[in-house]
Parts: structure tokens; C-alpha cells; sequence
């Protein structure tokens, strides 16, 4: 067996050389292709290819199961049944594991698993770099300069383990930031998106907004930190929702120590959060968005568990209709919490019922800001899931229905939960790319939100 085995091969081996009583092996067939640039002009382009091999190995004792996870890089035929005895002393050495399961029982084999991983390759970019060459004249010729990167990434995943299972998931994963400046570097603007294949990215566009965006920033208007009528755009509520969906595991809320847990014991499943019909949710088959319809968990936490490798993923609201509804859950903490099983899924989507475009919000408006992006977003207090970050390329001030002016920066503190019971109006959905968390959470779908009163805690010098 060399380097270039198929992938099936190797996770077939890997279980005929485990003698552990248990054992899951995961594949991960990675290819990535990328381009930078930066000045109107590309600067560096590539295409990249990997394997990462993980072997969980479950050893039955006394006391109960353990288990012992390796995960290795570029494995080759040598290396192997070293990386399996491993995770198996891994296991011998460990206590027994909280979160033993019965591994995943048998199904039909996946469609594709003892064939080829999928692969992406400069290709991808065969009609968006032409495109991106048109912005770059036109930008050229207006007197700004775009700069920024686009990703296609491609992983197949391989999934057997000693109970039978022998499942394959395919994922592709894009993603374009766009940032244009003026030449002195006084005014910058940013947009992104996230996509499955670079076929529905149009550079132009964007280019096109980022430009309207940098006349905004002409006049320059200073404000005093407190709080705004905000108009948050769908990256911005992305990043939010996305850092609260991280917090939302049902053992932590049990065992009193998120911002989802009830005073006085319990959760606060059922508990009204928004007054607007806000439903969040989660769908392995939602359309543009297609993720994992199994559990693929290389380690194991209060939100995933090794044991429950290859468990369906099933559609889930985790906030219906404003409402609480579900908490992530293992098999382990929902029998733990007596919560439903509700594993993480690959994407999030928010539905508000609204109808009306960020620019038709913007319409509306009689005096409020409207936000381009957050970043360096960090968490202040647990218990009410207190978030504080910055604002970033374009904040603008919006009088009478128009954007009349760029303000200054700000430094923000808000929990994603009380913004959502505070929200009065959410637009229509759209899928969009987390300015924040893109580099490990990219496949959302979000409204753009009024909030009548954000709270801009303090005045940021950030650009």
C-alpha cells in the first residue's frame, strides 16, 4: 500500500489490523485551490492536496469503555498499523470514557465509498477569474484598488468502522473576500461570499457595491459611543448566531453555565427568546447549504462524541417561531439531560418571514446605523453569552431613508440572544459568508436585522 491507496483501502486496513473491541476509522481526502491579489492584479495562485487519517479505538473494561483517539497526516503503508496500535494504547492508558456509546451500528454501504475522493483543482476558477480580471479594469479606472483571496476546498470523507459502517461524505467549500480601497488607503470597504463551485460569485457585482460603498465613506461624520438604531447585515448576524449555536450544547445549559440555562435548575428549552417568528435551524439537505447527513466527530466534547461516528443527521429548529426548541446534544448528554437528540450540523439558517432587501431596510430608516462587518468578536460573560468585538470596513450613517455619510468605528457589547428578543424587523434571508468565523464555519443563511437600540460600547480607531 503507498501514499495514493484509495481511501477506502486504508480505512478497510485499518480495521483489519485493530484489536481493540472497537474501532472507527476516519478519512479525509483534502484539495484546496486558491487565488490572491492585491492592487488590481493577481499575486499568488495554487492547489494544494492531503490526507489526514483518525483512529478511535475503544477498549471494554471493568469499569466501563475508554477510548483512545490519533489522527496523522500523509500516512503511508509503514506507518499505519503504528498510527492503529496507538490509539489503541491511548485507549488502554485512558479511564473509561463519560461519553461511551455502542458504536454505530451497520447500514448500506454509501453510494461512491470505494471510489475515487472527489477533487478540486484550478478549474473552479475558470469562469471567475476572467470576471475578476473585468473588476479589476473597472476598479482600475475608478480609482480604487481591490485586494483579497478566493478558496475552493474540497474533502472527502471515508467512514468505516468494526460494526460495519462504511459511509462517504463529499464537501465542497468556497469562499471570496473582496476588499477595495481608496488610494490613500483612507476609505476601505469590504464584501464576501461563501459558495459551493465559483458559478453563482459575481465579481463584478461586488465590485460594483464596495465602490458605491467607498463614495459613502467621502464624507466622514464622527459619533460618541452608545447606543444605535443598527441595521446588521446577514454576515454580521451570521457571526453572532454562529458563536451562539457554539454555546448552545444542552449539558453546559443543564449544569447551569450558559446563557441557556434556567435559574434555578434546568434549561430554558421553551422559553420565548424573540417577539418576531425568528426560526433557526439546521438542515444536512438545505438547498446551496448541503452538509454531512452523519455525525463525522474526530474528538470528543460536550457537543460531539467519537462514539456517535456515523449517526444521522436529522433536520432540526433549534428556535422555532421565537421560541426555544433544542439544544445540542450527544447520545451521551441527551440520555445525561433527558433532552432530545439533536447532533451539530454543518450549517445554520435563520428565517424571519421578512421580505424586504438590506437596501429596502435602509429605505425605512429615519436615522440609524448600518454595519458592514464585525470581527475580533470574543466572549465577556458566559452566562448571558455577552459578546464584545469591533466593527470593521464601514460603518454608515443612514438619515431619511439614505446613507449620508461614513462614521468612525466602534467597539460593541451585545449577547446574541437578547439582540434577537430586541430585534424589530428581520429581511429577507440570504445566504451569506461569516466575516469572523469563515475560516471554520461557512454555510449560513441570514436576514439582514434592525436592532433599535445596539450598543456600541466605546469608540474604535479599527479600519
Amino acid at each position: 500500500m503507498s501514499r495514493v491507496s484509495k481511501p477506502y483501502e486504508i480505512v478497510e486496513r485499518a480495521l483489519e489490523l485493530s484489536r481493540a473491541d472497537g474501532c472507527v476509522v476516519l478519512a479525509d481526502e483534502h484539495s484546496s485551490a486558491n487565488l490572491r491579489w492585491a492592487g488590481n492584479a493577481l499575486t499568488t495562485n495554487g492547489v494544494t492536496r492531503g490526507r489526514t487519517l483518525t483512529v478511535v479505538a475503544t477498549v471494554d473494561g471493568a469499569e466501563g469503555t475508554a477510548s483512545g483517539v490519533v489522527s496523522r497526516s500523509a500516512v503511508t503503508a509503514g506507518e499505519l498499523e503504528p498510527l492503529v496500535r496507538a490509539a489503541e494504547a491511548a485507549a488502554r492508558a485512558a479511564g473509561p470514557a463519560e461519553d461511551a456509546q455502542p458504536l454505530v451500528g451497520g447500514v448500506p454501504e454509501s453510494a461512491g465509498f470505494r471510489e475515487a475522493p472527489a477533487e478540486t483543482s484550478s478549474a473552479v476558477f475558470d469562469a471567475f477569474a476572467p470576471a475578476l480580471g473585468e473588476a479589476f479594469g473597472r476598479a482600475r479606472a475608478g480609482g480604487r484598488e481591490l485586494y483579497g483571496f478566493a478558496s475552493h476546498e474540497l474533502t472527502s470523507t471515508y467512514l468505516g468502522t468494526s460494526t460495519g459502517l462504511r459511509l462517504r461524505h463529499d464537501q465542497p467549500n468556497g469562499t471570496l473576500e473582496l476588499n477595495a480601497k481608496s488610494p490613500d488607503r483612507g476609505r476601505s470597504a469590504w464584501a464576501g461570499r461563501a459558495t459551493r463551485d465559483f458559478a453563482d460569485v459575481d465579481p463584478l457585482a461586488m465590485d460594483e457595491e464596495l465602490a458605491r460603498r467607498l463614495e459613502w465613506a467621502r464624507r466622514r461624520v464622527e459619533l460618541p459611543a452608545g447606543r444605535y438604531e443598527t441595521l446588521l447585515p446577514p454576515t454580521a448576524v451570521a457571526d453572532l448566531l454562529i458563536y451562539q449555536q457554539w454555546s448552545a450544547a444542552a449539558r453546559d445549559a443543564v449544569e447551569g453555565r450558559t446563557v441557556f440555562s434556567r435559574p434555578g435548575g434546568g434549561t430554558r428549552v421553551g422559553e420565548r427568546l424573540a417577539s418576531l417568528p425568528l426560526t433557526l435551524r439546521s438542515d444536512p439537505a438545505e438547498p446551496g447549504l448541503e452538509s454531512a447527513p452523519f455525525v463525522i466527530a474526530h474528538a470528543s466534547g460536550d457537543d460531539a462524541s467519537v462514539f456517535d461516528n456515523g449517526l444521522p443527521v436529522e433536520p432540526v429548529d433549534w428556535i422555532r417561531e421565537g421560541r426555544l426548541e433544542r439544544l445540542v446534544t450527544t447520545r451521551h448528554t441527551a440520555a445525561l439531560t433527558g433532552s432530545p437528540m439533536a447532533p451539530g450540523a454543518g450549517n445554520l439558517v435563520l428565517d424571519g418571514g421578512g421580505g424586504r432587501s438590506l437596501e429596502e431596510m435602509v429605505a425605512s430608516t429615519g436615522r440609524g446605523l448600518l454595519l458592514t462587518c464585525l470581527w475580533y468578536i470574543r466572549e465577556v460573560d458566559p452566562a448571558t453569552l455577552l459578546l464584545t468585538g469591533l466593527t470593521r470596513d464601514g460603518v454608515y450613517l443612514v438619515e431619511g431613508g439614505e446613507v449620508v455619510a461614513e462614521v468612525n468605528n466602534f467597539r460593541f457589547n451585545e449577547s446574541p440572544v437578547d439582540l434577537l428578543g430586541r430585534a424589530s424587523e428581520a429581511g429577507r434571508t440570504e445566504r451569506t459568508l461569516p466575516r469572523e468565523w469563515g475560516d471554520w464555519f461557512t454555510r449560513a443563511a441570514m436576514p439582514p436585522l434592525r436592532v433599535p437600540d445596539f450598543h456600541m460600547s466605546s469608540v474604535s480607531q479599527g479600519v
